[in-house]
């Protein structure tokens, strides 16, 4: 069997967002108990990442990281059409991916005991995206 619902997420900008708890409603609305949930964002300037929910500070770290490595305004460049977030935008995202693909056990999400689902939105200004979940197995 498979289930699928499509989330709208609305971000104000750069930074995290915690969307565990709509997958994991995603998840117990299908019904099914064991099987895989794949997560996807529909974008090409925001992406998925598991990473640690008890600690906001890793993020801020992530986030510090990422700025140093890719940052706005790098003359490198050339595609600027959107400003001056708009490519490093886009390296972020594919090296963070645009889906995730989570083992489902007991009708939930098999994550671990610290790990979160959060939209990583890599523009500087608010969005809205979409996320399809997909739920598939028994």
């Amino acid at each position: 069997m498979i289930a699928q619902q499509h989330l709208t997420i609305a971000t104000r900008g750069r930074g995290t967002y915690d969307i565990t708890g709509d997958v994991e409603k995603a998840v117990r609305e299908s019904g099914l108990v064991t099987g895989i949930c794949h997560v996807f964002v529909h974008h090409t300037s925001a992406s998925l990442i598991l990473c640690e929910n008890a600690d906001s500070m890793v993020r801020r770290d992530l986030e510090a990281f990422m700025a140093r490595l890719v940052p706005d305004g790098d003359p490198l460049f050339d595609h600027t059409q959107e400003g001056p977030d708009d490519m490093p935008a886009h390296v972020r995202a594919i090296l963070t991916k645009m889906d995730l693909t989570l083992p489902v056990s007991a009708g939930r999400c098999a994550l671990g005991t610290w790990q979160g689902i959060y939209l990583y939105e890599h523009r500087i200004h608010a969005q809205r995206r979409r996320v399809t979940v997909t739920i598939s197995g028994e």
